[in-house]
């Protein structure tokens, strides 16, 4: 009698496909493509000579001069007719600033000093962000740009903890050892507003329903961009950052809510409680934001102090402001005795200077005080209209959506603490215009 003998059945090893020709050609052309947009990103590393000019002040960067070269490019391609144009409710919602910042401008006392400011405006709200939505042609566009801003953010979180570790860093209590990157003590919240874009960006493709190696690799970033986070002691940063998260987490679904949120958690208490990293004066850092009425500090006590001077300005002319870079004129006649003539700033490479306070620190008052109730309503009303439309569209792409809505959201709350003014402002100009594609191009469901 025969034995039967069983053949054990070949399983084929399964391995992912590798990269074809055609990806990487297209990958490469669509670099080339975006080029102009990347290139603002990247000048960013090139480390700035000059301070955080305070309001409507420019800075004179080579990455606003790239940032020109970007609206010119974009210009011609419309006129030659290789890129659509504006839709109608494009147009509208990117326009509206413009009405504020030009009535604003004509009824200053003195028109000719608020020029500066009607170009700086129009340069960040308007002209930059409207030539990345039109750059901007599909979704792998959106994800080359929104990448971009991670890379940046890395590299410029890795010199900021390198300045922590080895005390090359801005004075902070003392010690030179504030995160600042590339931007130098003079612009302390140009690393932390680069960092806390390049988090919200990777919380929200790891949140998403991309491939799971992208959403690991987007995991592995947000890890990394914790610590200069938090070594960069911006407390304006760390807020923002963490309720714009936290509106991308809800928006994903409670599951996966709890699992980032637990995740998130684990790596707070490892890196600051278990190895000790900045812990003590991060819990002083934290704790201040709190003492408030109690025991300000001076940052917070002139900060306070320029937000009731920004409040009288309005008062005196409540429909169109005192004028665009009008707060430093009239900030001496409008504050109390509390404000001090300046915050200190020293290390990363820079002598001890007294640095004036120029603006109030709050996007909102500021507006309010130089453009009045008509400008701060049409620049606004422009974001939440943005806003509004990226969460309307966010059952049509689950990872553009939580990109475009939490980096809008971390903008719009951290406008609360801060305003235009430094070398990390243009950057600001390609987020919204990276969320404007999303909240008002035609976008196919995924």
């Amino acid at each position: 009698m025969a034995t039967a003998v069983t053949v054990p059945a070949v399983v084929p090893e399964v391995r992912e496909p590798a990269p074809r020709a055609s990806d990487v050609r297209d990958t490469a052309r669509r670099v080339g493509a975006l080029s102009p947009a990347l290139l603002v990103i990247a000048l960013l590393l090139v480390p700035g000579g000059g301070g955080a000019a305070g309001g409507t002040g420019g800075t004179g960067t080579v990455a606003d001069a790239a940032s020109g070269l970007l609206v010119v490019i974009c210009l011609v391609r419309v006129l030659r007719g290789g890129a659509r144009p504006l839709t109608r409710t494009a147009a509208v919602v990117l326009g509206l600033p413009v009405l504020g910042i030009c009535l604003a401008a004509i009824t200053s006392n003195d028109p000719a000093a608020s020029l500066p400011g009607v170009a700086r405006y129009v340069q960040i709200f308007v002209l930059v962000p409207a030539a990345v939505l039109l750059m901007i042609r599909d979704r792998r566009d959106f994800a080359v740009v929104a990448w971009g801003l991670v890379g940046l953010a890395l590299l410029q979180g890795a010199v900021g903890v390198g300045q922590y570790l080895t005390g090359t860093g801005a004075s902070y209590q003392g010690e030179d050892i504030r995160a600042v990157g590339t931007f130098g003590p003079t612009d302390v919240m140009g690393m932390a507003t680069v960092v806390s874009y390049g988090l919200v960006v990777v919380t929200g493709i790891a949140l998403g329903s991309g491939p799971g190696r992208t959403r690991t690799v987007a995991l592995v970033c947000a890890g990394l961009l914790f610590l200069p986070l938090v070594l960069s002691f911006s407390r304006g940063a760390w807020i923002a950052t963490v309720l714009a998260c936290a509106i991308q987490l809800l928006l994903s679904g409670p599951r996966r809510a709890a699992r980032v949120a637990l995740t998130a958690g684990a790596l707070g208490v490892v890196l600051v409680g278990g190895l000790g990293i900045g812990s003590a004066m991060v819990k002083e850092r934290v704790a201040s934001i709190t003492q408030v009425a109690a025991a300000p500090d001076q940052s917070v006590t002139d900060r306070y102090t320029m937000w009731a001077a920004a409040g009288r300005m309005w008062s005196t002319e409540p429909v169109t402001g005192v004028g665009l870079k009008g707060f430093p004129q009239y900030r001496d006649s409008n504050a109390s005795l509390a404000l001090s003539s300046g915050s200190d700033t020293a290390g990363a490479g820079a002598a001890f200077q007294r640095q004036p306070l120029l603006s109030p620190h709050n996007m909102y008052l500021l507006v309010l005080s130089e453009q009045g109730l008509f400008g701060l309503l049409a620049l606004a009303g422009s974001w939440v209209a943005l806003l509004v439309s990226a969460l309307r569209r966010r059952r049509l792409g689950a990872d553009c959506a939580l990109v475009a809505t939490g980096l809008l959201a971390w903008q719009l709350i951290d406008f609360f603490y801060a305003d235009i003014g430094g070398p990390s402002t243009v950057l600001m100009s390609v987020v919204l215009g990276l969320a404007a594609w999303w909240a008002l191009a035609e976008v196919r469901r995924a």
